[in-house]
């Protein structure tokens, strides 16, 4: 499975593309940062951001995109400018038709490191201790992102089960051939 992990910002934008399957050792294949200058307009940072993802798509060509879920923050421009670029990514992917997962930063948090209050320092050192690195990629916004990907990966096998079981389940449901409990003697069989 190959995945690009996108940590979503409309200044710095992290990607990371890592390569693997859960339980075994996990490849890291690129890993940088879709840069924007903060006093140009709205608009044409969200178009450097899409050009940005749609080269990392291009050279890359993930199977699946991992994008860091937008969560609540008291600064509601960094919460803006967050959810747009993560939007730009989503659209990217979607465009392509290649599936795209949200994890919140909690979450890919305790996939790496096993804690979801870790700080950026702990998720950079797993990420180099997982991925086989010399050193932690800097900036921590490119670490985010590769550990996007490996949560994504670690993850995805389990959340695809989950929904495979609810989409059977809703299908059976609307066709009328749900089952319920069989009786035999006054007992649920």
């Amino acid at each position: 499975m190959r995945v690009l992990g996108v940590d979503p910002g409309l200044t710095r934008c992290g990607v990371g593309v890592v390569e693997g399957v859960a339980g075994r050792p996990l490849t890291m294949i690129g890993v940088g940062v879709v840069r924007t200058p903060a006093d140009a307009e709205l608009g044409d940072r969200l178009v450097a951001i899409e050009r940005g993802m749609e080269r990392w798509l291009d050279e890359h060509s993930p199977g699946y995109v991992a994008v860091e879920r937008v969560f609540a923050q008291h600064n509601v421009r960094t919460v803006m400018g967050t959810a747009q670029a993560s939007a730009v990514a989503m659209l990217c992917a979607a465009r392509r038709g290649i599936p795209v997962a949200l994890h919140t930063p909690s979450e890919v948090k305790a996939a790496v490191t096993g804690s979801g209050r870790a700080d950026k320092a702990q998720v950079g050192a797993m990420v180099t201790r997982l991925l086989r690195l010399d050193a932690p990629p800097k900036p921590a916004d490119a670490a985010d992102a590769l550990a996007l990907a490996i949560c994504h990966i670690w993850r995805a096998p389990a959340q695809n089960r989950l929904q495979q079981a609810v989409a059977a389940h809703r299908t059976q449901a609307a066709s009328g051939t749900s089952r319920t409990p069989r009786t035999l003697k006054g007992r649920t069989a």
